[in-house]
């Protein structure tokens, strides 16, 4: 005896070869790219120009952040001020986000990755390479700044404050990340993280942590800005906390997002995590208005 099929049961839903095909067959009918590049996500044509973007723009960051103290190291500690130290890599990240935002999303951060994904935001899959093109990019920028201005003592590394404990900066961070990933998710929800208002939102809120939380943890909110540097150099002070720290900051800003805006992986939520190259603009054309 033979079953039959449950008439009342949902069609399964496509595969991944499934959809390939279906993106070729709109093609060849003539349908416009609007519809088409609905399927381009999963196009890995331009992996990696966005993994590129992703070491460009850590690197820059990294150069201005770890910078400013092997500078001030080198010169005199009031060469770089204090406010200049910590402002700067904020200006940074807000034009990395101007700049080349729409490419790669302008994540530049392990913890915003993993934020973006556990949203739902972005392919888990694509998280190691992401994450990698970051460390690599800090620990390129460490390099060339060793080389421009020498080994700096611990110039560069992150390390709690005076009488600050591994544990105590863990936490620090921990609460400092997820405020910063709430303000990124926040502004992505609204596809903003590739416009202006994501630039001055999160390039404000890592300058303003910066200057009242930098004495205590360092501020650093970033995994491949505090390791790459520790990398280089073979210091693993306090390494955990600048890794823990952030991670778990990431996450729980995730379930904050959850609790103000709900689930996540929504259109203008996966632009903002994933970049518009392929999607709304390709290569020697002009993006869609």
């Amino acid at each position: 005896m033979t079953s039959q099929p449950d008439e009342g049961a949902p069609p399964p839903e496509p595969g991944r070869a499934e959809v390939r095909h279906a993106a070729v067959a709109l093609r060849s009918m003539g349908q416009p790219n609007s519809v088409a590049s609905e399927f381009d996500f999963w196009n890995d044509r331009y992996e990696g120009l966005r993994l590129f973007s992703e070491l460009l723009g850590t690197f820059f960051l990294v150069l201005v952040a770890v910078g400013g103290g092997m500078v001030s190291a080198r010169f005199g500690g009031n060469a770089v001020p204090y406010g200049a130290k910590v402002v700067a890599p904020a200006l940074m990240v807000a034009a990395i986000i101007l700049f080349m935002g729409t490419v790669s999303g302008a994540h530049l951060n392990p913890a915003v990755s993993v934020a973006f994904a556990a949203r739902g935001d972005f392919p888990w899959k694509r998280v190691p390479a992401y994450i990698a093109a970051q460390f690599v990019g800090a620990a390129l920028a460490t390099l060339v700044l060793w080389a421009f201005l020498g080994k700096q003592g611990s110039a560069g590394l992150t390390l709690p404050g005076t009488g600050i404990s591994t544990t105590a900066a863990m936490l620090w961070e921990m609460v400092l990340t997820a405020g910063l990933v709430s303000v990124i998710l926040g502004t992505a929800s609204g596809a903003q993280q590739i416009g202006p208002l994501a630039a001055i939102g999160v390039g404000s809120y890592i300058a303003l942590a910066g200057l009242w939380a930098s004495p205590v943890s360092g501020a650093s909110m970033n995994p491949a800005r505090s390791l790459g540097p520790a990398l280089v150099k073979g210091d693993w002070t306090s390494w955990w906390a600048y890794l823990a720290g952030p991670v778990a900051g990431a996450v729980i800003a995730v379930g904050i997002a959850y609790v103000l805006r709900g689930r996540g992986g929504g259109r203008s939520g996966v632009s903002a995590a994933q970049g518009t190259v392929g999607v709304d603009w390709h290569l020697g054309s002009r993006p869609r208005p």
